[in-house]
C-alpha cells in the first residue's frame, strides 16, 4: 500500500468516525449497511415460547427478509452484550420484558449467497418464557403489517426462508 492509499483510507475512517461518534446507540443506514457488506453481524433471535409450548412470532415484510412470519431478533451494538441486546428487543418488538436462558440455545451461521449487504449474520438463538397471559398489542397493526404479533401453535409454513433453520425448535 502506497502512502497516498494509506492517506485517503485514513480520510474515509476519519469521515466515518465523525458519521458514526457513538456506535455503541447504534450506527446510521449507510454506514451499517457498509459493515454489513464487510463483516459477519452478530444478532440475538429470541424463541418467545408460552408454558402451553406455543411460540411467539412478528410479521416481516422488508426487502432484507422476505414476508412472513419471524423470530424476533436484533443486531447486537459494539460493546453490548448479547443479553442486554436480547433486553432491549423484547422490549421493542414485543413491548414487555421476557425471562431467558443465558445460554444460547443455538448458534447458526447465516449466509446469504445472494446479497452482500446484510449478507452473513451469527446468529444466537435464546430461550425464552413468556406467559400465555400476554396479549400481543396489536391495536395500530394489521395482521399485514410488519411488525404483527401472533402466538403459534406450531411453526408457520409461512416462516421467512431464514428461519426454517429453527424449526426443529418449534
Amino acid at each position: 500500500m502506497t502512502v497516498i492509499d494509506s492517506m485517503k483510507i485514513d480520510e474515509a475512517i476519519a469521515v466515518l468516525d465523525r458519521a458514526a461518534p457513538r456506535p455503541t446507540v447504534g450506527l446510521p443506514d449507510d454506514v451499517f449497511y457498509y459493515i454489513s457488506r464487510t463483516t459477519p453481524l452478530v444478532n440475538v433471535d429470541l424463541l418467545i415460547k408460552d408454558e402451553n409450548g406455543r411460540t411467539l412470532l412478528a410479521w416481516r415484510n422488508d426487502r432484507y427478509c422476505d414476508v412472513g412470519w419471524h423470530v424476533p431478533g436484533g443486531i447486537i451494538r459494539f460493546k453490548e452484550t448479547y443479553e442486554t441486546r436480547v433486553e432491549k428487543v423484547a422490549l421493542s418488538e414485543i413491548g414487555v420484558p421476557v425471562a431467558f436462558d443465558r445460554a444460547p440455545l443455538a448458534v447458526t451461521n447465516m449466509i446469504h449467497t445472494d446479497r452482500d449487504v446484510r449478507g452473513h449474520f451469527i446468529s444466537l438463538l435464546i430461550n425464552c418464557r413468556l406467559s400465555s397471559a400476554f396479549v400481543p398489542d396489536n391495536r395500530t397493526r394489521s395482521a399485514s403489517d410488519g411488525g404483527f404479533l401472533q402466538w403459534h401453535d406450531c411453526c408457520p409454513d409461512n416462516l421467512i426462508p431464514f428461519h426454517h433453520v429453527y424449526r426443529p425448535f418449534f
